[in-house]
This record gives structure tokens, sequence and C-alpha cells, in this order.
């Protein structure tokens, strides 16, 4: 390991930790808030003044600040002396997983089992939920308006597969699955069905008074903990790296920066969002305008003006942080045949000429300069021409904003799977890479 890494296995030891904490958006970020408090940011409201005025190159408006909106989290470092046109470095990444989200009318009922009415988020590998033990989590909002983190995180559903006495050509044909009858989660049995069930067990669960939940936005989650797997500890399975593997680097990084006492350059900054997986049209995607607007205001906050604000972002760069695909053994023929990322090999470069990432040549040349600041190796990624390329928030990022964004993140096999796979060292050598690139 290089001198100059910071993280190493306990990070990724960490990240376990991290996961099982986060079974939805809300939790993500409230976890990451909780990691950044330590490093000393403190939140600041939206809605509040952003000290206004402060006058250019003062210790004022300086430290670590964040921002918290819904499954959405912008977080910066200004450090002291920063001018009001000192550009960004941004890590970007996103909150959100595919998963089973729970409807407006959430209780059903089918041939005396208790069921809850779920609908598809993003695009899960369907096979992968069956047969598992589910838990619930997400965000309740009472009558006053006010939420409530919820999580239970025990053996609560679960989406029974059919008997293959029942589908006897499922081994040779395949597994097929309607989206709308075959993965409706049972959590009981029941004679006397009754709308409301779910609620109000979620209000007991979390000793509201009956009656009080106006609102909410739950998932299932597996309940399976994550863990180390193969003869040497090697590997890591767990859920929801894509994409909260890059969310808990960007925030290991971040806090590294802003305590390092290493003179800094540019204005670290994390960007998580949510909705990546369906979009990123929502006003905490990335597609909306929370990042800019946190920017911008950082920037007049600073005394700043509308061209200080150009200059910062003319010289603005983002690492959009996602999983890509490693190699798989079994399917290698998916693959470009020039482009193998290997699990454990370090973090991935992604590129597509056709912009579905938003790497360019000079971009790669950022990332290859952090990376080799750090004592870290890096691969890269890109699509067999035969086959469909995925996309992130890189592109989204730069548009939007007109900013110069880079594409990378880990290479990882099941993706959007409930359980997915990578390799144990890859996620400390990310979070070296983007510490790396803030301080650069």
């Amino acid at each position: 390991m290089s001198t100059s890494q910071r993280f190493d296995r306990g990070h990724t030891d960490d990240l376990m930790s991290f996961l099982a904490a986060a079974p939805s958006p809300y939790h993500a970020v409230a976890a990451t808030a909780a990691r950044l408090e330590k490093a000393g940011f403190r939140q600041v409201e939206e809605t509040d003044a952003w000290d206004t005025g402060t006058p250019a190159g003062s210790a004022a408006g300086s430290g670590g600040k964040y921002v918290l909106r819904g499954g959405a989290i912008i977080a910066w470092y200004v450090p002291e002396g920063a001018r009001p046109h000192t550009p960004f470095h941004i890590i970007g990444a996103h909150t959100d997983s595919p998963s089973l989200r729970v409807k407006p009318q959430p209780d059903s009922q089918a041939h005396g089992f208790r069921q809850v009415a779920v609908e598809i988020y993003g695009g899960p590998l369907m096979n992968s939920w069956l047969d598992r033990d589910l838990g619930l989590a997400g965000r309740l909002t009472l009558r006053d308006g006010s939420t409530r983190l919820v999580n239970v995180d025990r053996p609560l559903l679960r989406v029974p597969q059919l008997a293959i006495h029942l589908d006897r050509t499922v081994s040779t044909d395949g597994l097929k699955l309607d989206k709308q009858r075959h993965l409706q989660p049972v959590w009981g049995l029941t004679d006397d069905f009754g709308h409301g069930d779910l609620i109000a067990f979620l209000e007991e669960e979390t000793g509201l008074p009956s009656g009080s939940v106006a609102g909410w936005d739950l998932m299932l989650h597996p309940v399976e903990a994550p863990a180390y797997l193969g003869r040497d500890r090697e590997l890591l399975a767990g859920p929801r790296m894509d994409n909260l593997l890059s969310v808990h680097a960007g925030a290991a990084a971040l806090a590294a920066a802003a305590t390092s006492g290493a003179p800094l350059t540019r204005i670290p900054v994390l960007a998580a969002f949510d909705h990546e997986e369906n979009g990123s049209q929502s006003d905490t995607g990335a597609d909306g305008p929370l990042l800019g607007t946190v920017l911008e205001r950082s920037v007049f906050a600073r005394g700043g003006s509308y061209e200080d604000r150009a200059r910062a972002l003319a010289g603005t760069v983002c690492l959009s942080s996602d999983t890509g695909h490693a190699v798989h053994p079994n399917y290698a023929e998916r693959h470009d045949p020039t482009h193998h990322p290997r699990v454990n090999g370090g973090p991935i470069l992604k590129v597509n000429v056709n912009n579905r990432y938003a790497t360019d040549g000079s971009g790669r040349a950022v990332f290859a300069a952090a990376c080799e600041r750090a004592g870290v190796p890096f691969q890269s990624f890109v699509s067999n021409n035969s086959m469909p390329c995925g996309t992130t928030i890189g592109p989204i990022t730069a548009a939007r904003h007109g900013i110069k964004t880079v594409d990378i993140g880990v290479a990882i096999l099941s993706m959007h799977s409930a359980r997915e796979l990578c390799g144990a060292d890859d996620p400390f050598l990310l979070a070296n890479a983007l510490v790396a690139f803030l301080e650069g």
C-alpha cells in the first residue's frame, strides 16, 4: 500500500456497517450526515440565510456544511481564505437502489394470506427478491408535516417462488415473472382483512399515536447482513452497493480532506442524489436544481457575484462515481473483448463515445492524476458494441451545470440484484482516489 493512501480494509468494514444502516435513501443521508458531523460539519437549512455579504477571503464563511433534502445530501467544505471564484471539486453519487416499494393503498389479501401491495422501483433483478427474508424501511410523514424514519430490520415479509412441481419448465425455459401478479409479498395470515393494517403496525413499531401518519415512502429490503466471502475473505457481498458504496467512499473522502490540514485549492463537495434509478428528474435528483442552487449560494455567501459564480463553475470538475460491471467469469462474452475490469483491480474509468458516460480524454487525465497521487491502480470500462450501455448522473451533471464531469466507479457483479458482489479492496481503493482528487 502506498504511504499516500488514507484508507485500508477498515474502510470496507465500515462500509458494511453503512450498508446495514441504510435500507432506504432517507437512512443513507442520515448515516452520511452522522459521519460528517463527527468531522465537524454542520447542517444548514435551505430556508435560512447563508452568511450573505461575507467579505471575500475572510474566514466567516469557511468550514464544513451540508444540506439535507429528502433522500439527497449536498455537503461541502470551504477552506479558510477561499475566494468567491474558487472552483469546486465534486464527488457525485446516488442514494437510491432498485427495490420493491409500497403502494399508496398497501393492504391486500389473497386466499388467507395477508399481503403488501408493492410497485417496482428502477430495474431490479426481480428473481433476486424471491424467497428472501425482507424487512421494511423508509420515511413516515405525520399530520403536522414532520417526518420519522422507520426501519423494521427483521424478517417480516417474503415473496415466495412457485414450487418447481407447479412450473415444470422453469429450469429449461427460464423464470418468467409478471411484475403485478408475482412479486406481492406475504407478511402473515388473515381471515379478517382490513385497510390500514400496515400503517397501524408501523405506528406501533415506532411508538407513534394511532392515526398520526398521513403519508409514507416505504420500501422492502433484504435483512441478511453484508458479509465477506471467499477463501481469503477477498470478496464482499451485500445489498445496495449500487450506489451506497460510492456515497460511503465520497463521505469518507470529504471528511478526510476537511480534517487533514492539507492546503486545498478547490472546494471539496459531496453530492449524493436520489432517483438516479428512474431518471433523476425530481427535486432531489441530479436533473433537478439542488446542486446548482447550493453551489451558487455558496459563492454568494462568500461575497461573490454572478461573474464569480461563472468563474467558479468554469474551473469545477465532478467525478460521477457509480458502480460498473466487472468481467463475469461465466459470461465473459457479454463484455468488450479488450476491456475486462476485474474485482480488486482498482476503480474503473467509464467511457462511452455516445455520452452515456461523460468521460473524455481530458477527464481521463484528471482521474489518472488523482490515482497516481493516491498510489491506486485504475481500469477502463467500455461496453460491448453489441450491448446497450447504461448511464449515470454524469452526463446529466455535465449538461445541466456546464461542468467537466468524469464517470468512474467500482466494478461489481450482480448489479441490481438484491445482493451484489464486489472485491473487498476496491471500496478503500476508490476512497483513496477520491480524497486525492479532492485535495489535488
